[in-house]
């Protein structure tokens, strides 16, 4: 290149410039992914070799809010894998202590929450998969204006994980134009499609730095329209023999699903009814109860003892993410090691117990959104693939629930209702909608489907992601 030219030579220096400022940046990833990276977790099996991160996003500088991540590579391929955001609900409940580490992680504690033990049903066959602990008040995930604690609602909680999806991408850009899609359960059922509308109405304004390569989203026994869910929790309860025919005469006499001031009458009949869910485990019907948990998920069946109004009702019956509550000790146990948060790059908080559930942000989030239906027309026409599934012995999401929220949404139905096998036998039920929306169930599987039903769950995923149907016959 002749650079005797003052222009030409002007040009020359301004890439040069570009290229050293593109690698100190590199470089500044490269120190910062290193300094995330998980070297020595307490009793981790040594095989396979398992590539993991873990550490704080700065989500609002002025009041100092960091959301808690931990990041798994693709056991194989990791660079040409999509990567999926896993997020559990509550709301108060981490995504640590339920996804990562009892569901669908590569890592289960073991039963003396002492050791762990490798997940071969991991999603990390499938993808690299990011579990976040959101909202702030979660896990180790914190906040330093307390009051950010008492603004805790849908919106609060999309914004800050948008807000940390996009540093995230900063500090780990090469995953920046993956197939991006996000996961979740129970009342991530919200935080999902919140998440998925807000990066897709900021794709369409943000810069091109700021881009995310969204593509869709699957939740598990998501709480989705309140009227359809809490109708559909009488209907499963009654038709699963858990409640009397008076009891559920009463209910439907006096229960008018569509307000959200229900009477007293109608408080009184379905207080009864978790009464009489409290005899069993609500979010796997068939299971055995565990009757020795002291983990803060536990704590929240007491809450039924008392009859407050409305308003208190709705935050008792969205009590505790999870399956197992006798896991959960075992979980709280492991987290609360020092050289476990050591580890996980989580100790420099003073955090004075972790918990798998946090009760007071359940005491204290607004509820304020009752329906998320509009939210994923919206996403259909915009395209995204969506999938919903249910685990059918489930009691507080029921499919019941489920499928009287798919079919409200009036879209024509592509593929009818069919059987979908594993292993020779019946795996649950599928059908397909146009436009993009899939719904699933899982046949024996509870609230906690990639707990109950681990193998099933993982051909679901793998079905989702790379577009294979599942199978039609034994």
């Amino acid at each position: 290149m002749d650079l005797t030219h003052p222009r030409k030579k002007l040009r020359f220096l301004l890439i040069i410039s570009l290229l050293l400022l593109s690698l100190r940046r590199q470089d500044y990833n490269v120190e910062a992914q290193n300094s995330d990276k998980v070297v020595n977790l307490p009793e981790q099996p040594s095989n396979p070799k398992i590539s993991h991160f873990s550490g704080y996003v700065n989500v609002n500088q002025e009041n100092t809010r960091a959301l808690f991540f931990w990041f798994f590579e693709a056991l194989s391929e990791a660079p040409t894998r999509p990567l999926v955001l896993w997020l559990n609900g509550g709301p108060g409940c981490s995504s640590v202590g339920y996804g990562a580490a009892s569901e669908l992680g590569p890592f289960r504690v073991a039963e003396n929450g002492t050791s762990l033990r490798f997940n071969q049903y991991t999603w990390i066959q499938e993808a690299n998969m990011l579990f976040l602990e959101s909202p702030v008040g979660v896990g180790f995930s914190y906040t330093n204006t307390s009051s950010d604690l008492d603004n805790l609602n849908d919106s609060f909680v999309a914004e800050d994980a948008y807000n940390f999806m996009v540093a995230w991408f900063a500090r780990y850009p090469q995953y920046k134009s993956r197939d991006f899609f996000i996961a979740g359960e129970s009342y991530a059922g919200h935080y999902a499609p919140q998440l998925a509308e807000q990066i897709y109405d900021r794709n369409k304004v943000k810069p091109n730095e700021s881009f995310i390569n969204l593509k869709g989203f699957i939740v598990g026994n998501p709480l989705t329209d309140d009227e359809y869910d809490n109708r559909g929790i009488l209907e499963y309860a009654w038709s699963h023999a858990v409640i009397s025919d008076s009891l559920y005469d009463t209910a439907k006499r006096n229960c008018d699903f569509k307000s959200s001031n229900w009477t007293e009458p109608c408080n009184v009949a379905m207080n009864t009814m978790f009464q009489k869910y409290k005899e069993i485990d609500i979010y796997n019907i068939y299971a055995p109860k565990c009757t020795t948990s002291n983990s803060s998920a536990a704590s929240f069946l007491g809450v039924f003892n008392k009859s407050p109004a409305m308003k208190d009702w709705f935050k008792r019956v969205r009590w505790f993410e999870g399956y197992d509550p006798c896991y959960s000790d075992y979980a709280e146990k492991y987290f609360n090691r020092v050289d476990v948060r050591t580890s996980l790059h989580a100790g420099t908080r003073e955090i004075s117990r972790w918990k798998v559930c946090n009760n007071s942000i359940l005491q204290t989030y607004q509820f304020t959104v009752s329906s998320m239906l509009s939210t994923y027309r919206k996403l259909i026409k915009a395209g995204l693939k969506i999938w919903v599934y249910s685990g059918d012995a489930d009691g507080r999401v029921p499919v019941i629930g489920s499928r009287y929220c798919v079919e409200a949404l009036g879209l024509p139905v592509k593929s009818e209702w069919r059987s979908w096998f594993h292993n020779h036998q019946v795996g649950g039920r599928i059908t397909e909608y146009e436009g993009g929306l899939t719904f699933v169930t899982v046949r024996g599987a509870g609230h906690l489907v990639p707990l109950n039903k681990p193998e099933e769950a993982l051909a679901l995923f793998s079905s989702f992601l790379n577009g294979q149907e599942l199978p039609s016959r034994p």
